[in-house]
């Protein structure tokens, strides 16, 4: 494990998630009316783990799910400016409660486009929840409503966010030492 450092250990996560799950749960019960599910859409690939975990950690909240993949990277260790999705959404988000699960928030240029997309289909709301705010490149404000983690700068690989896709599957979030 020399090309990588420990930064947030699996429990870590795991107690993290579970916060993060028990506030949205309570946001989202006061918003949502009766027999309404919450719509959470994911950002594939990198956000899958934690939002299987994340909706779990909802405590039986009524939750659907949908999926949109988007890249900004194309296998690069920085984004680029230009946004590719890849797979839409396929649920009709017009009037309903979202929650845009992603991995990290860097650059803040994907998730802007994807907010700014989805907004012009007419949500009753909408929040962003991500694993891991990374501050020093960021390049645009974004309104993040649930945070696992906040960090100033590193490469960061596991609990899905990856390099070139490798390393998804490690339970812990390392920053990556050699690329």
């Amino acid at each position: 494990m020399s090309d990588r450092i420990l930064v947030f250990p699996e429990e870590q996560i795991a107690a993290r998630v579970r916060e993060l799950g028990a506030r949205a749960r309570a946001d989202y019960e006061r918003i949502l009316a009766p027999g309404e599910q919450l719509l959470a859409i994911g950002v594939l690939n990198g956000a899958f783990i934690f939002m299987a975990d994340l909706v779990r950690a909802m405590g039986g909240l009524p939750v659907e799910v949908d999926f949109v993949r988007l890249s900004s990277y194309q296998d690069r260790d920085t984004s680029s400016s230009e946004v590719v999705m890849t797979k839409n959404i396929e649920k009709d988000i017009k009037g309903r409660h979202v929650l845009v699960v992603e991995d990290i928030a860097d650059a803040g240029l994907t998730l802007d486009w994807l907010i700014e997309f989805l907004n012009k289909r007419g949500p009753a709301s909408l929040r962003i929840a991500v694993v891991v705010d990374k501050l020093a490149r960021r390049e645009t404000r974004v309104p993040l409503d649930y945070v696992g983690f906040t960090l100033h700068d590193g490469f960061l690989i596991g609990y899905g966010l990856d390099f070139a896709e490798r390393y998804r599957a490690l339970p812990a979030i390392y920053e990556l030492a050699t690329r």
